[in-house]
C-alpha cells in the first residue's frame, strides 16, 4: 500500500488561508471610527432626549464597534504565521469574531425588547427634536460605512457581520427619524418603544443567519455552494481512480475550501499522475487550492468505501 500526501499549487498552511478580510482593511479602520463617534454621540443623545429607540439605536452602534473591532483584530492575528502549536494559523479568528457579534446582537436586542416593555407600561416624555438631530447623524454615518464595507462582505464573515449590523444600524436610524417625527407632531411617546421593538425584531433573524454560519464553520461544515457527492463523482471521473474515500471537506475561514481524501487508483496509473490529475480537476472545477490525496494501491479500509 502506497500513501502519497500532495499539498498542490505551492501553498502550505500559513500562506494559502489569508482571509480575504486583510485587503478590507483601510475601509474598516474608516468604518470603526466613524461609528465609534457616532456612537457616543447617540449614547449622549439618547440620555438628554430619554429616547428608547434612540438608545436602542446606540447598542446596536455598539455592537458595530465591537463587530469592526473584532474584524480588525482578526486582519491582525490573521496575519501571524502558523506555529507548532497552531499549524493552520489563526485563520479560525474570522469565524470566532462573527460569533462573538452575534452573541452580542442577540444580548442587546433581548435587552432592548425588555427596556420597551416597561416603557409601554410606563410612557415616558421623549425630547423628539435631540432624538432626530441625532438619528440623523447615525443615518449619515451608517450609509458611509455601509458603503466601505460593502466590497467586502461577499468575501469574509466578519465583514458580512459587521455589514449586516451597519445596515441594520442604518434602517434603525430611518426607523429613528420616522419615530422622531411622529412624536413631535402628535405627542405619540409610544411610537419611541414601539420603533424600538422593530428595531429588535428585524435585526434578530439576520443574526441567526450570521451565527448559524459561524457555527457552520467552526464545526468544519461543507462550504456553501459545495456538494460532497458532486465532488466525489468528479473525482471518480479521473482517468485511473477506481475509489475515493475518506473524503472531507471543510474551510478555515468564509471560504478557502480545503479537501482531504484516500484515492485508489489503478495499477496500471502512475501514483503521482493520477493524484496530479485528481488535484488539477479539484482546482478547476471547485477552487480547491489545498489537497491532500493519500493514494492507495488497494482499499485500506473496506466498511468505509464509496465508489
Amino acid at each position: 500500500m502506497s500513501h502519497d500526501h500532495a499539498h498542490e499549487h505551492g501553498h502550505d498552511h500559513a500562506h494559502s488561508h489569508v482571509p480575504a478580510v486583510i485587503k478590507h482593511e483601510r475601509p474598516l479602520w474608516i468604518a470603526f471610527a466613524l461609528t465609534f463617534v457616532v456612537l457616543l454621540v447617540e449614547v449622549a443623545g439618547g440620555l438628554l432626549s430619554n429616547s428608547l429607540a434612540l438608545l436602542s439605536d446606540a447598542a446596536h452602534m455598539m455592537t458595530d464597534v465591537a463587530a469592526l473591532g473584532v474584524s480588525l483584530f482578526a486582519v491582525r492575528m490573521s496575519r501571524r504565521p502558523a506555529d507548532a502549536q497552531r499549524s493552520y494559523g489563526y485563520a479560525r479568528m474570522e469565524a470566532i469574531g462573527a460569533l462573538i457579534n452575534s452573541s452580542l446582537l442577540f444580548v442587546v436586542a433581548g435587552y432592548i425588547l425588555w427596556e420597551a416593555l416597561q416603557r409601554f407600561r410606563t410612557p415616558q416624555e421623549v425630547a423628539s427634536l435631540g432624538m432626530l438631530v441625532v438619528a440623523v447623524i447615525g443615518l449619515a454615518a451608517n450609509w458611509i460605512s455601509m458603503k466601505l464595507l460593502a466590497a467586502g462582505a461577499g468575501d469574509s464573515l466578519n465583514v458580512k457581520g459587521a455589514y449586516l449590523e451597519v445596515w441594520s444600524d442604518m434602517l434603525g436610524s430611518l426607523g429613528v427619524i420616522a419615530g422622531a417625527v411622529l412624536i413631535h407632531f402628535t405627542g405619540w411617546t409610544w411610537v419611541d418603544p414601539i420603533v424600538a421593538v422593530l428595531l429588535g425584531l428585524w435585526v434578530l433573524p439576520r443574526t441567526w443567519v450570521l451565527l448559524r454560519q459561524a457555527v457552520h464553520v467552526l464545526m468544519q461544515g461543507v462550504p456553501a455552494g459545495m456538494d460532497v457527492e458532486r465532488v466525489r463523482a468528479v473525482m471518480l471521473a479521473v482517468h485511473g481512480v477506481t475509489a475515493v474515500h475518506d473524503l472531507h471537506i471543510w474551510a478555515l475561514g468564509s471560504k478557502e475550501p480545503i479537501l482531504t481524501a484516500h484515492i485508489v487508483f489503478d495499477a496500471a496509473h502512475e501514483a503521482d499522475a493520477v493524484r496530479a490529475a485528481v488535484a488539477e480537476v479539484l482546482h478547476e472545477r471547485f477552487a480547491v487550492e489545498h489537497a491532500t490525496l493519500q493514494m492507495e494501491r488497494r482499499h485500506c479500509g473496506e466498511p468505509h468505501l464509496h465508489a
